[in-house]
């Protein structure tokens, strides 16, 4: 791994879904004080940085992706003061620390749009959102036909006739980016916490944030797929051009700080064209590579995701990453663990299909994390992930929390069971994540069978998931190979990937229903299970050590 390139370039980041890490105080929700505490088993993991879901003030319709002050930590988590603390010995444990920011939308509890409710239609104040009259008799219908991501229509209307727009919960207006105290406010907000030390952003819907200013009714799904060169049919409220502006801006602002400030763009982007517009060298760092996370368990699909991202993003100067999992999306074992696992369309709710095979997802989530962590570029890793966690798939129906299972009138059961607090130590909920005074249950139930996938559990297992981690990781660090950069593929069958990176260094991953053979390597450097005459067996991958000539 090169020592002079921008950190981000290479880094592995650790995703904190902060209510659901570690809980100091007893109260059953993930806090800074639970983060600080664990912050030496993220050192031993190997990571390079954390993400931190959002932190701020905030009346929790979203866990925390509603924002009601930006500059305040919420009580729930901790203060500001324990922010910096936390930035603080994170850094000296070589830990660089990316908060979430979420730009396209507030709370309804926040100042702005409290005082835009309290001043009425045609005011300055409601200028910062996006008010609209109805259409119909009297302004009884939507504006439009937007659709919230949550499920139902994207406006709520206000017992003096206008409409607001959101497009997720009804508690989180979106904000109008026309408007230019919504630009310097945005601004100031990156100041503050870069003052404070933080090493970047991660940004929340960062596809989102312009809306075409007529607001016309969504396009036919008919329409032409957005492909390059087929006449792209312009959204008219993702991912649409002229956010890349704000985005330059933003850079500008980063700049003004020393130690190579970078964001990370959550942005959801039809081709990897699309995606390559917003990390352009004037523009954020990175971005979420969804391609690899949408992927199916199939070589020929994986390696076309390799290759276009490689392709893409290396025109534009930026590294790839890689992601598996996130706390938007079912846990990739659970994925995995099914007899056909299908490729997951953008913008679709996504179920697997069909009885979990626990062991079978197991075996392909540990080949996955090889690949993923031996690609060029970087990579994301989601708590828990390392601990090999599936997906909670029975969390009873009263224990749900996520807006999507209210708004989609309980068809869809959102993403409750991709956030359960994760286990720690012991035998019995709640595993470690609450202090053992703890007066408050967890916030979501811990399945009982966890106790087996603990960090305690785990360690010194040389079998373990939390294990092989620790040891990719680690080899990752010191292997000049690894890190950004590029790749050769070698010569092998259909459903087998096999690739080479200079110096001296191959990942064999084996999709195929057959054992297969190794190529001539010097020594095995790490591999996800036994190797037997020299036989790779399906769903299994390995490290090797080429000759170097």
């Amino acid at each position: 791994m090169s020592n002079t390139a921008p950190w981000w370039r290479s880094a592995v980041i650790y995703q904190v879904y902060i209510r659901s890490f570690a809980d100091g105080n007893g109260d059953g929700v993930g806090d800074i004080a639970g983060l600080r505490s664990r912050l030496p088993y993220l050192k031993s993991l190997g990571i390079d940085a954390i993400w931190i879901n959002p932190w701020y003030k905030s009346p929790m319709a979203d866990h925390g992706y509603d924002v009601a002050d930006f500059r305040e930590i919420d009580p729930l988590f901790g203060s500001v003061t324990e922010a910096e603390a936390l930035i603080e010995e994170a850094h000296h444990h070589g830990i660089r620390v990316i908060p979430d920011i979420v730009p396209n939308h507030t709370s309804d509890q926040h100042a702005w749009f409290r005082a835009a409710l309290a001043a009425g239609p045609g005011s300055p104040e409601r200028e910062r959102y996006i008010f609209r009259p109805g259409r119909g008799p009297a302004g009884a219908e939507p504006p439009n036909d937007w659709k919230s991501c949550f499920g139902g229509p994207a406006w709520t209307r206000l017992p003096d006739g206008q409409w607001y727009l959101h497009l997720f919960a009804p508690q989180q207006p979106d904000l109008n980016w026309e408007h230019p105290d919504v630009h310097e406010e945005f601004k100031s907000i990156l100041r503050f916490w870069f003052s404070r030390g933080v090493d970047g952003f991660r940004i929340d819907v960062a596809h989102g944030l312009i809306k075409d200013p007529e607001l016309p009714d969504l396009p036919p799904r008919t329409q032409p797929a957005n492909q390059p060169g087929q006449g792209r049919v312009d959204h008219p409220h993702w991912d649409r051009a002229e956010v890349h502006d704000i985005y330059r801006e933003w850079r500008r602002v980063a700049d003004e700080f020393p130690g190579d400030r970078s964001f990370v763009a959550e942005a959801w982007a039809d081709t990897p064209d699309r995606l390559a517009a917003y990390v352009r060298m004037d523009g954020l760092h990175t971005a979420f590579n969804f391609d690899f996370l949408m992927s199916s368990w199939d070589a020929k699909d994986l390696r076309e995701v390799i290759d276009g991202s490689l392709a893409t993003l290396g025109s534009v100067g930026a590294p790839a990453t890689w992601v598996l999992s996130n706390h938007d999306v079912v846990r990739h074992p659970s994925r995995y663990g099914r007899k056909v696992v299908k490729k997951w369309v953008a913008n679709e709710s996504y179920r697997p299909e069909g009885p979990l095979d626990f062991a079978l997802g197991t075996r392909r989530a540990r080949a996955a994390a090889l690949l993923m962590l031996s690609l060029p570029g970087g990579a994301y890793v989601y708590q828990g992930e390392e601990l090999g966690l599936p997906e909670v798939e029975d969390l009873p129906e009263e224990v749900l929390q996520d807006p999507t299972w209210e708004r989609s009138e309980h068809t869809d059961r959102g993403r409750d069971g991709c956030r359960v607090p994760i286990p720690w130590s012991g035998r019995r909920a709640p595993f470690g994540f609450s202090p053992p005074d703890a007066a408050g249950e967890p916030w979501l139930p811990q399945p009982a069978e966890w106790k087996d996938l603990s960090v305690e559990a785990q360690t010194g297992d040389a079998t373990s998931m939390l294990e092989l981690y620790r040891r990719a990781l680690h080899l990752r660090r010191e292997h000049p190979a690894l890190g950004d950069g590029t790749l050769t593929w070698l010569d092998a069958p259909a459903g087998v990937l096999a690739f080479a990176r200079v110096p001296g260094f191959a990942c064999v991953v084996n999709l195929s229903p057959e054992p297969y053979r190794l190529p001539q390597h010097e020594a095995v450097l790490l591999a996800d299970g036994p190797i037997e005459d020299g036989l790779l067996a399906p769903d299994h991958a390995v490290w090797l050590a080429l000759r170097q000539d």
